[in-house]
């Protein structure tokens, strides 16, 4: 067997929830203004599933199905999956067996990924590698966050950030030289629990006293979150130009998680990328995973084959990551 010499995105689809919560929506629901969320996120409106009984999986499926349109992707072609998600529909089993089951994919084996905000960086780089083996054909990364879910709608502070929504992204061998050209990944675990999900877990298992002391909520560092996550995203970005003798001026574009906008725009003066990088928290807000995959379907009209690419991302743990590629479709 003849191994490829590169792996690329050949297919990418994202499915966002018809709902929209706005500033406006949030000043109705606890001790807020529109200017006060914009002037310190960024964040317009964010995304949110309604319905009984949906979760993350939901989600995925929509998102699956939508690639498996767009490029005629056939489930059972497909030889793996992985979801990338921080809210899982359930502690197991893995919410990607769900998302197989549904969409009819019997010929993959599934499992899910907890990498945070940086999951689908990480699950980008198993999939390159799962390809370059020559082992798997088709790699599928569903990266699948209902947000909401975890969002305390009474903390002024953190339920203006977070949104739902879900990406599908089909990786195989480049037929054409473009594709992903280096992967570098990073953890930087002393601040470890400055983002955290205390409740649930073994260490604080689902009680009736961990329920009322909101420890099933989103809670983080925002200060301390700030200052790693500019450092750690200018930081693996930086690094994979240069060791790929790659400059500012060689980039279409830089994409990074969509977490904060003065995150986002304080990375991309330190990098000179200011013309470069691309926004959209706007109108998204917070999708963890799922932010990155957004930045490129947002901008897929305008990419040609061998642009090149910076995607990077920061998330709990700390989790960092950045990839670097042309584009091949």
């Amino acid at each position: 067997m003849q191994r490829p010499t590169l792996a690329a995105i050949k297919g990418i689809a994202t499915w966002l929830p018809e709902t929209k919560l706005t500033n406006s929506d949030l000043e109705k629901m606890v001790d807020t203004n529109d200017q006060w969320i914009k002037e310190r996120t960024g964040i317009e409106e964010r995304r949110i599933l309604k319905g009984k009984n949906l979760g993350s999986s939901y989600l995925g499926v929509q998102a699956f199905n939508a690639l498996k349109e767009k490029v005629g992707l056939e489930p059972m072609e497909v030889d793996v999956l992985i979801c990338t998600t921080v809210v899982p529909d359930y502690k197991f089993p893995p919410t990607a067996c769900l998302i197989a089951e549904e969409c009819g994919i019997k010929n993959a084996f599934c499992y899910d990924m907890n990498a945070t905000c940086t999951g689908f960086l990480y699950a980008l780089d198993i999939a390159n590698s799962y390809v370059l083996s020559g082992k798997y054909k088709k790699v599928v990364i569903v990266s699948a966050e209902k947000l909401s879910s975890m969002t305390n709608y009474n903390d002024r502070a953190s339920c203006i950030l977070f949104g739902d929504g879900a990406s599908a992204v089909l990786v195989e061998a480049s037929d054409n030289g473009f594709g992903i050209k280096d992967t570098l990944m990073r953890s930087e675990t002393s601040g470890a629990m400055d983002i955290l999900f205390k409740g649930g877990g073994s260490v604080y298992p689902a009680t009736v006293e961990n329920v009322e002391k909101n420890w099933h909520y989103f809670t983080q560092d925002g200060r301390a979150v700030f200052k790693q996550a500019v450092l750690g995203m200018e930081g693996v970005a930086r690094d994979i130009m240069e060791r790929n003798n790659v400059t500012k001026d060689d980039l279409k574009f830089v994409m990074p998680h969509q977490a904060n906008k003065r995150i986002i725009d304080t990375i991309a003066k330190r990098l000179g990328v200011e013309d470069k990088v691309v926004t959209i928290i706007q109108k998204i807000g917070n999708l963890s995973s799922v932010t990155v995959p957004l930045c490129i379907t947002e901008k897929e009209d305008e990419l040609q084959k061998g642009d090149k690419l910076v995607l990077c991302a920061f998330g709990s743990g700390y989790t960092m990551g950045a990839v670097y590629m042309d584009w091949a479709i």
